[in-house]
């Protein structure tokens, strides 16, 4: 069997497991179709928001900020689209297929070096994605990974709960410093601040385990995300993500997403129970004679550049 369709089978395996103790409303939730930019084409999408949000005066919290409050379903649910590849891919029997998620480098490609392109082919051939140990999937992946999101808001954080595994962000609003360099955490630190009625998020801090796709692109643990979150109308959510990191790709690149506010207000997220580390799942994929991806370090990353010059 082709080890990459192996690989994607193994996942399959533990979503349709784990999804099966779900009921349907929590995988395919409905959402407020709507909209000033309907269209879900990431790129198309991503065109339209930049517009629409110069002249939109949002919905506001008693402090007078956006108000982010609600639950928020990210068009494609569970799987496909930019979790199996940030780039256009087809329908295939690896994918589900769906458009492109980067939008900026105008080719809508994501920015490799030349020695990170050999290595993604292995990457997929000799190890199992996150997703199927239940490990927290890092910034950006956690943000097109599963399904519905609740989003809470305070004066001082947002919240960011998934019913999907365990993952969930608490990010403070107030640009507090970072913890130190040898702090380095699954989903990183995240920090956020207003830019008028943006909301600016800078995270770092990350291990550089997670990838950033099904198709084994991966960063290292220098990687700076500052994702973008901005209403456009009142059932509309614009999600940017510039992602850089020197040691991986050639320049930054931006990937965006639409996000839809969920039609039921009374909707409460379910619980998908998945722990990390999750050996019964972690076997399985062993037992294809998979293993753990165990990252790769800027000082490998920069020698590995070097070699190739």
């Amino acid at each position: 069997m082709n080890r990459p369709f192996a690989a994607r089978i193994v996942a399959l395996v533990v979503i349709v497991a784990t999804s099966s103790l779900l009921p349907p409303a929590a995988l395919a939730q409905a959402y407020v179709s709507e909209s000033v930019c309907p269209d879900n084409s990431p790129v198309t999408f991503h065109r339209c928001a930049l517009e629409a949000a110069q002249s939109f005066d949002p919905p506001r919290t008693p402090i007078g900020r956006p108000d982010f409050n609600g639950t928020w379903v990210l068009p494609g649910g569970q799987i496909g689209g930019a979790y199996e590849d940030l780039e256009a891919h087809p329908r295939t029997r690896d994918n589900l297929g769906g458009p492109a998620t980067v939008v900026d480098p105008p080719d809508n490609r994501v920015p490799l070096q030349a020695w990170v392109e050999a290595q993604i082919p292995e990457n997929t051939q000799r190890y199992f994605h996150h997703n199927a140990a239940c490990m927290l999937a890092g910034v950006p992946n956690t943000m097109y990974h599963g399904g519905p999101r609740q989003f809470l808001q305070t004066p001082d954080h947002l919240a960011m709960l998934t019913y999907n595994s365990h993952g969930y962000r608490i990010i403070p609003l107030d640009d507090r410093a970072q913890p130190g360099q040898k702090i380095r955490l699954w989903n990183g630190a995240s920090s956020g601040r207003w830019e008028g009625d943006t909301l600016v998020v800078e995270t770092s801090n990350q291990n550089g385990l997670p990838w950033l796709d099904q198709f084994g692109r991966f960063y290292t643990e220098e990687i700076e995300v500052v994702e973008r979150l901005t209403l456009v109308d009142a059932n509309t959510l614009h999600y940017e993500a510039t992602i850089e990191d020197p040691n991986v790709f050639t320049h930054p690149f931006t990937i965006a997403l639409p996000y839809r506010r969920a039609a039921d207000e009374n909707y409460e997220l379910q619980e998908l129970a998945c722990y990390e580390n999750n050996e019964a799942l972690m076997r399985i994929s062993r037992m294809s004679g998979f293993s753990v991806f165990p990252g790769v370090t800027p000082a490998e990353a920069r020698a590995a550049a070097e070699a190739t010059q």
